[in-house]
């Protein structure tokens, strides 16, 4: 099985929001037994939804359990700047298209208990390859042998993606900056996701650097963690 290394510098900035991450992961917990699959997406682009999949994901391993993160944005993956390998490594994308056999792309970490499933290439159809079979028996079979798994999608209030994954999912969660994204678009993103019938966890509130637009430069923790249901009365 491949190796994927998390930096140093990446787990120690993990570690200084470990509680935060703690939180949701314990909120999650207690949002139901049968939840073991669960999608992460935003509204739009630069929020922190693939910093928050990690995170969580890395919140799980860190409590013992056996979880995956699949990072499901094949339209514009940022993960591939959280995650090193030194060989090469195929990805989501190869497997939906059929390309390769999913063992090929199911990497071990430097994390105990955290596996990865990377985006692989950039999809020219990726709404057809996650609507495809493939996927949906990709999801049942790995439910068999991981306790948790974290889905990271594309932003919902982008395109369609993040739906269409979390009908396999077992429930979603939604990530949106603080200041950065309106009331209604947020409540728009509420709605589609629940649209899938599957249940609703929440919004994370996740307050950024704004001046550093590239992935994983994120500051202001302190401000973390307004989760629950968004705009229920």
């Amino acid at each position: 099985m491949p190796t994927l290394e998390i930096a140093l510098k990446r787990i120690n900035f993990i570690k200084k929001a470990e509680e935060h991450y703690n939180a949701l992961r314990t909120n999650i917990q207690l949002s139901g037994n049968n939840l073991k699959v669960i999608s992460i997406t935003s509204v739009k682009p630069g929020e922190g939804k693939s910093t928050t999949s990690t995170n969580i994901a890395w919140a799980f391993a860190r409590a013992g359990y056996k979880t995956l993160l699949i990072d499901a944005d094949i339209r514009n993956s940022v993960m591939s700047g959280v995650f090193k390998s030194r060989e090469k490594i195929t990805g989501l994308t190869e497997f939906l298209s059929g390309t390769t056999d999913l063992s090929q792309g199911l990497c071990e970490t430097n994390v105990e208990n955290l596996f990865v499933i990377q985006a692989g290439s950039v999809s020219p159809n990726p709404t057809a390859l996650l609507q495809s079979e493939n996927f949906a028996t990709m999801i049942d079979t790995l439910r068999k042998y991981f306790d948790y798994i974290v889905v990271d999608t594309a932003p919902i209030g982008v395109v369609i993606d993040a739906a269409i994954i979390t009908q396999q999912c077992d429930a979603s969660v939604l990530v949106t900056a603080a200041g950065e994204t309106n009331r209604r678009d947020v409540q728009k993103a509420k709605e589609q996701l629940e649209q899938t019938s599957k249940p609703f966890l929440g919004v994370v509130l996740n307050k950024f650097n704004t001046e550093v637009e590239k992935y994983g430069a994120y500051g202001g923790y302190g401000a973390y963690g307004a989760y629950g249901n968004y705009g229920k009365k």
